[in-house]
């Protein structure tokens, strides 16, 4: 019996995810943390992409080596790339042009299809880890419309300057709260949410206490991947007996 491999230097793993150069605890439930997935995927960290550089200084000076980190997960076996912050839909365009695979560079890129889902009268809102630096470009890229209300955990007591900061130790308990009251604010101002989607992909290990809080259905980073995952791997199913 004769096997193809495609000539991959790894097997088994079709999705390869960009991770950016930080050293904070990934809890589980973070996209990288490996024990979040039940099907294999291939890593590869992006060396002086911090998230200070990428979130707060828009990705400046990165892209060719995200580009370079994407060919080689190829390379390695990967079918497809996603990657572990939201706003690095900047760069979706030139990513998937240069590698030559799907991309999903980002969370945000499921709002338009969030939105589609609603009920006449509702919208889909966006929570944050910095609502100071997500631009009009950072929407516009990744199809979000320019009037989606956007809410931060920005200001708040651990989550955004423990991710952005870099820190080594996080205070979990106070980092959910952060999450929590962020999404609360956001639905209080916009009664009109119909869901939310969430751009860090830190938030995910708080989703289900988000829509705990909120009352709405929450799409993450961990939604997003599982879906493409879904694309790359379908499932396979028995033939029916004859």
């Amino acid at each position: 019996m004769k096997t193809t491999t495609g000539g991959k230097a790894i097997t088994g793993a079709a999705l390869g995810i960009l991770m950016l150069d930080a050293r904070f605890p990934r809890i589980p439930g973070d996209i990288g943390n490996a024990t979040t997935w039940d099907f294999p995927v291939l890593y590869r960290v992006v060396r002086g992409a911090s998230p200070d550089r990428v979130v707060r200084r828009g990705g400046d000076g990165t892209l060719d080596t995200f580009i370079e980190a994407g060919r080689g997960l190829v390379a390695d076996g990967a079918d497809g790339i996603a990657t572990n912050c939201g706003f690095l839909c900047l760069f979706q365009n030139e990513l998937r042009t240069a590698i030559g695979v799907p991309v999903l560079s980002s969370s945000l890129m499921q709002v338009p299809t969030v939105a589609a889902m609603l009920p006449p009268g509702k919208r889909v809102g966006v929570l944050t880890i910095s609502g100071s630096t997500l631009t009009p470009a950072h929407l516009q890229a990744a199809g979000v419309p320019p009037d989606t209300p956007i809410g931060t955990t920005e200001g708040g007591a651990e989550f955004t300057a423990a991710i952005l900061d870099n820190r080594l130790e996080m205070d979990v308990a106070a980092a959910r709260a952060d999450n929590i009251e962020a999404a609360r604010a956001l639905v209080k101002a916009h009664p009109d949410l119909g869901a939310l989607v969430l751009e860090c992909t830190n938030m995910v290990p708080h989703a289900a206490a988000i829509a705990r809080a909120t009352g709405l259905p929450v799409f993450s980073m961990e939604t997003a991947i599982r879906w493409f995952q879904s694309g790359l791997v379908p499932r396979r199913f028995p033939a029916p007996d004859p």
